[in-house]
């Protein structure tokens, strides 16, 4: 007589205490990919899009107060040309900022601050930048200050709403100058003119005041901290309207 039955199959059951650790496993797995990832678009969001910085010093005032956190845009230079009127963050040129004692900070906030920084939520190096408006291109011809107390453009007299004077004072600068500027280089100054050294101020520094383009980090877009200041940054194209550009 044949045998039809078929043969039985045995299913070991799996103790719920294993299943719970397993799917424990996947969930941390799959928790630590994401976190993985998520940092790894962040870093190169901030190495190659955008960064935060901070501001350390008043000579942006009033457009930028001390403390205010900026959202800026590292495609400009490199694929967005420099305008005039653009609020930029640079690597100092050599002999603008003092020399920075180092930060002692226990391992735990440094590997904290790491982190953030990687992702561009800190900036432990804003101490190194530099933060200024841009006033003139390769080429052009910048003078101040005329009867009115005007600074020009290539002969294109200004009239400048971000720039913070002292009580009584109408002329935007309290020094005169009258420089050209270089080939792939700025002049730049602060908006806040009584309390800012910029590139009126050093003559003698490697670049002579100027501030090369590749030193140029972006242009800052955004104060994005405190809350209660969020605003895009104004570039003030109507300032620079009539000044056409030099001939190099």
């Amino acid at each position: 007589m044949t045998d039809n039955t078929l043969p039985s199959r045995s299913h070991r059951l799996e103790p719920d205490s294993s299943r719970k650790k397993r799917g424990i496993a996947i969930f941390l797995r799959d928790l630590l990919i994401i976190f993985v990832v998520a940092l790894l678009i962040s870093f190169l969001i901030k190495t190659f899009l955008v960064r935060s910085f901070y501001i350390p010093s008043g000579s942006m005032e009033s457009t930028l107060l001390v403390n205010d956190r900026i959202i800026v845009n590292q495609l400009e230079p490199d694929l967005i040309p420099v305008s005039r009127g653009d609020v930029v963050v640079f690597r100092d040129p050599g002999g603008w900022l003092p020399p920075q004692a180092p930060i002692e900070q226990n391992p735990i906030v440094a590997a904290l601050d790491w982190t953030l920084a990687v992702v561009g939520l800190s900036a432990p190096d804003s101490n190194d930048h530099l933060i200024k408006r841009v006033i003139g291109l390769p080429g052009d011809h910048v003078v101040c200050c005329n009867t009115l107390g005007q600074m020009s453009v290539n002969d294109v007299p200004l009239n400048e709403p971000y720039a913070l004077l002292p009580v009584g004072q109408t002329s935007v600068s309290k020094d005169a100058f009258d420089v050209v500027v270089p080939k792939n280089s700025l002049w730049v100054m602060g908006d806040n003119r009584y309390d800012s050294l910029d590139s009126r101020y050093h003559p003698t520094a490697p670049g002579k005041g100027f501030v090369p383009l590749d030193n140029v980090v972006g242009r800052a877009l955004v104060i994005s901290w405190p809350l209660n200041r969020w605003s895009w940054l104004d570039d003030y194209p109507e300032v620079f309207r009539g000044v056409e550009d030099a001939e190099e």
